[in-house]
């Protein structure tokens, strides 16, 4: 019987040779699960686990041990509670039943985008923080003191995540690579936090040289956030794609892909590496990926495996698209069959990573079984 520390080797040198390009000993496994389908599925009250630090390593090491991911199955949150409660948080609220919701908050005028576009940094941090988070609105020792007390509470939160994820890591032989970062396309940034979803829509029509200033403009704090403490290609920077299906081949070639494709050049320069998460279909936009340089890792939610791994998949990572949806609703017998669709399609060649077509947000049911046999099935039906 291989030891815990072999696993991790093996499992660990799996993502290395696609990242390096070359054809592992098997595909790699990527799963990854939210902090509520974890709580819940260790049976622990949502609101209550999100605050008790205490039961952390209840529900990871729960997730740990039943779900044979290569890497470790759940990372950290960075929507805990406590720091957005502190700072009376509009942007991120949790809901009646436990779950931390983004609501479609606006906090930049129309008229401000001058002022914005000249210095977002300061701008942010004088008048759009204090109006997304009014416990630091007044200019006030009180305010200094709740921002002191936020940050040290996401500090701590973060810091114990990382300890309780260190350790089951070790503990279960999952697959070891150095800290990334995250960062988002100017463009998303600025709809998802600053204008919100409905007004960036108007502005591109009524305002377009606006936006197209402003994404500049957030460029560098875009690229300054891309860059973690490592630098080497093992070393992913995350980055969650939102908004470009929503545009059209006009908009998207304007508004969206120039600032992107500098933000991906830069970290490409700084010796990072990406891993993108290409929310709902990129069918019409691959080409346009397939452009980035580096070697990017590629998660996609929905699309043609076949037409994602001719164009994409020459140069980059592909994963993604097994649809969490066939978990609830779909037999084991047919949950094992599309993973092996899916397999047949994409592994052949490498640069091949298994993973859902999303996070998974639930275990309830028969998703926990199904997903079970999912898993023994890729590593054995995914072997090189």
């Amino acid at each position: 019987m291989l030891s815990n520390k072999t696993i991790q080797e093996e499992r660990t040198q799996l993502f290395k040779n696609v990242f390096d390009g070359k054809v592992p000993k098997r595909v790699p496994i990527d799963i990854d699960f939210s902090w509520d389908a974890a709580i819940e599925y260790a049976e622990l009250d949502l609101k209550t686990a999100q605050w008790d630090m205490k039961q952390w390593p209840i529900f990871y090491e729960k997730m740990a041990q039943e779900f044979q991911n290569d890497k470790l199955p759940l990372t950290r949150s960075n929507r805990t509670p406590r720091f957005y409660q502190i700072l009376q948080a509009k942007s991120f609220v949790m809901s009646d039943s436990g779950y931390m919701q983004h609501p479609e908050i606006s906090c930049l005028e129309v008229d401000e985008y001058d002022e914005f576009i000249k210095d977002p940094y300061n701008f942010m941090t004088e008048v759009l923080l204090p109006r997304l988070y009014p416990s630091i609105q007044n200019d006030t020792i009180f305010s200094a003191l709740n921002f002191a007390k936020a940050y040290k509470a996401y500090h701590d939160s973060m810091q114990y995540m990382t300890e309780i994820a260190d350790c089951m890591t070790d503990k279960y032989g999952y697959a070891v690579l150095p800290p990334g970062a995250g960062t988002e396309a100017p463009f998303d940034y600025l709809a998802d936090l600053i204008r919100s979803f409905t007004n960036i829509n108007k502005d591109i029509r009524r305002f377009p040289q606006k936006v197209e200033e402003a994404c500049e403009a957030l460029l560098p704090l875009t690229c300054k956030a891309a860059i973690g403490p490592v630098q080497n290609q093992y070393a992913r920077c995350f980055i969650p794609l939102h908004m470009a299906p929503f545009l059209n081949k006009k908009q998207f070639e304007r508004f969206w892909w120039p600032t992107f494709q500098k933000l991906m050049k830069y970290i490409f320069e700084n010796n990072m590496g990406a891993w993108i998460f290409c929310e709902h279909d990129w069918s019409d936009k691959l080409d346009y990926l397939a452009e980035l340089e580096g070697r990017v890792y590629m998660c996609f939610e929905y699309g043609d495996p076949s037409k994602i791994k001719k164009i994409v998949g020459k140069n980059h990572i592909v994963s993604g698209l097994y649809p969490i949806s066939y978990l609830q609703t779909k037999s084991k017998q047919e949950c094992i069959d599309e993973a092996k669709r899916l397999l047949d399609i994409m592994a052949p060649g490498g640069g091949y990573i298994f993973s859902t077509d999303k996070i998974i947000f639930s275990i309830k049911g028969q998703i926990a079984e199904n997903l079970k046999a999912v898993l023994e099935t890729v590593r054995e039906y995914g072997q090189y």
